[in-house]
């Protein structure tokens, strides 16, 4: 029975993100570019879907670490990274960011 609890509380800790730091403030918010949605929460939480032809792929996780520029989102051992190759910035009153090859403009 306590192996079970540990197993458990594990697994719940584990789907806990990190809240999103100060010096990445700046990802925090809902971003959209071409056949792809972002949105970061403060608490770090990301809400992700692209579409490439007639597939989609869709994320909903909590932030495990930044590396850098990029992310790794996931829960437990199932986890994926975003690539940033270019961290936001302001662009005419804009935000913008580049997230696996795709320019994203944060909308809110």
């Amino acid at each position: 029975m306590r192996k079970r609890a540990a197993i458990v509380a594990a697994l719940a800790l584990s789907a806990c993100g990190e809240p999103v730091p100060q010096e990445k403030a700046a990802y925090v918010g809902e971003w959209r570019g071409e056949n792809m949605a972002l949105a970061i929460s403060q608490d770090g939480r990301v809400a992700y879907k692209r579409v490439k032809g007639s597939a989609s792929t869709s994320v909903d996780a909590p932030i495990q670490r930044f590396e850098g520029d990029s992310f790794v989102v996931g829960v437990a051992f199932m986890s994926t990274r975003f690539e940033v190759s270019r961290a936001p910035w302001q662009d005419a009153g804009h935000w913008k960011m580049v997230v696996d090859g795709v320019e994203l403009t944060k909308v809110r």
